[in-house]
């Protein structure tokens, strides 16, 4: 038997940052799913909980699993995923409308699981949650401490060392719907690469930035964008020089963003071998969820100034990310507040249907976290910011358990 001692000393040997990334994953983990179940238990007193419209998701819930605490990670787009994994491919496809990453990479875990695919997309989203922990520490730990090399832009420094880097995974964790990192859906996998691409983007290491955008760009559409700050990453790195030379000298080190769009194109290539159509999946969207491209500014004008009061909020929230980075601009530099402005506006392009999901889609603006880390080096500062944030999380986490999941997903 390992006495205490022999538990500290293993741990000891566990390189850092996984003792903290591993800590905060679990304990994330326990207290969401301890109040979970409470709550859902204080709610079946509730007679109007959940909602009508919300049953059948209630019903889908049960058939994942009898354990609360384990069912009430699926919602909605869950079922839709879980849709995706489970179909044959020997047979067309023509009705889908999501990029396929995070459902085919449940497909070959699945039969280690008996088969279970709802459980093989859980597994596969916590698993990239612990990488948006383990890349938001290495991040944040050269973006705040120092440790770039200026390609960001100009980011402050932190003399806290590990401290930053560690309040910048704490201000993740703590945006308004972070929950949704448990959950199985794209958030946790779309970040995490997205995180990925940028770290291995500071250490120039290209090469590698290209085969994880690759499959970023399979992840969700938006993934397709970052190829746009990676480049002006790229270009800070070289000082931002131009002429035949200096474009000769990114190309040679940048043309693994090359891969960005061929995943894109990928994703493409199946619609077509599958349905006959290179746009199958923008053909889905557009009957099943009237998504089409719009001016995203104008869709945020029409969110705050004439939709209904709940889209409104939505709306406002957005607006607020929006103004938290631009506020904060000296402390991101020009890559990371363009990613965090791009990962505003494109949802917002696909037309007001996106109102439902907006609060789900801002989990992508992780440089908000990295303003948020920057302003909170003062304690006083960071206790009541963390306090807030932790407030308005408890309150839509109650939202998404009460079933009123249209407000969030």
């Amino acid at each position: 038997m390992v006495g205490t001692g022999g538990v500290g000393r293993l741990l000891a040997r566990v390189p850092a940052p996984w003792p903290y990334v591993l800590a905060v994953f679990v304990g994330t983990k326990v207290a969401l799913s301890l109040v979970g179940v409470l709550t859902l238990a204080a709610f079946d007193e509730i007679p109007w909980a959940p909602p009508p419209d919300d049953v059948l998701m209630r019903q889908q819930q049960r058939e994942v699993s009898p354990h609360r605490w384990l069912s009430l990670w699926f919602a909605w787009d869950s079922f839709l995923y879980d849709h995706l994994a489970r179909m044959p491919l020997d047979q067309p496809w023509r009705d889908f409308g999501f990029p396929l990453l995070y459902p085919f990479l449940a497909r070959p875990l699945a039969p280690l699981l008996g088969g279970d695919t709802t459980l093989a997309l859980l597994v596969v989203a916590n698993a990239a949650f612990v990488g948006v922990l383990y890349y938001a520490h290495q991040l944040g730990e050269r973006l705040l401490t120092g440790a770039t090399t200026g390609a960001a832009g100009g980011s402050a420094t932190d003399g806290g060392g590990d401290r930053a880097s560690r309040r910048f995974v704490r201000y993740l964790v703590l945006l308004p719907t972070a929950f949704l990192f448990h959950a199985a859906l794209t958030e946790s996998l779309f970040l995490c690469l997205a995180l990925a691409t940028f770290y291995y983007a500071e250490k120039r290491r290209w090469p590698l930035v290209g085969v994880v955008g690759f499959f970023l760009a399979l992840s969700r559409s938006a993934g397709f964008f970052v190829v746009l700050p990676l480049a002006l990453l790229l270009l800070g790195q070289g000082g931002y020089r131009l002429g035949p030379r200096a474009l000769r000298g990114y190309l040679r080190t940048g043309w693994p963003l090359l891969l960005l769009p061929a995943g894109w194109l990928t994703f493409m290539a199946f619609c077509r071998w599958q349905s006959g159509d290179w746009f199958a999946y923008k053909h889905a969207q557009e009957e099943g969820w009237n998504i089409r491209v719009q001016n995203p500014f104008g869709v945020l004008w029409h969110g705050v100034t004439g939709t209904a009061p709940r889209d409104a909020v939505r709306v406002w929230i957005a607006v607020v990310v929006l103004a938290v980075l631009v506020t904060g601009a000296r402390h991101l530099g020009l890559p990371y507040l363009v990613y965090g402005v791009m990962m505003v506006l494109v949802p917002l392009s696909m037309g007001p249907p996106v109102y439902k999901s907006l609060l789900r889609y801002l989990l992508a603006v992780f440089p908000v976290a990295l303003v948020l880390a920057s302003w909170a080096r003062r304690p006083k500062v960071d206790v009541w910011l963390t306090a807030a944030l932790a407030l308005l999380q408890g309150v839509l986490f109650v939202v998404w358990l009460a079933y009123w999941t249209h407000f969030i997903i």
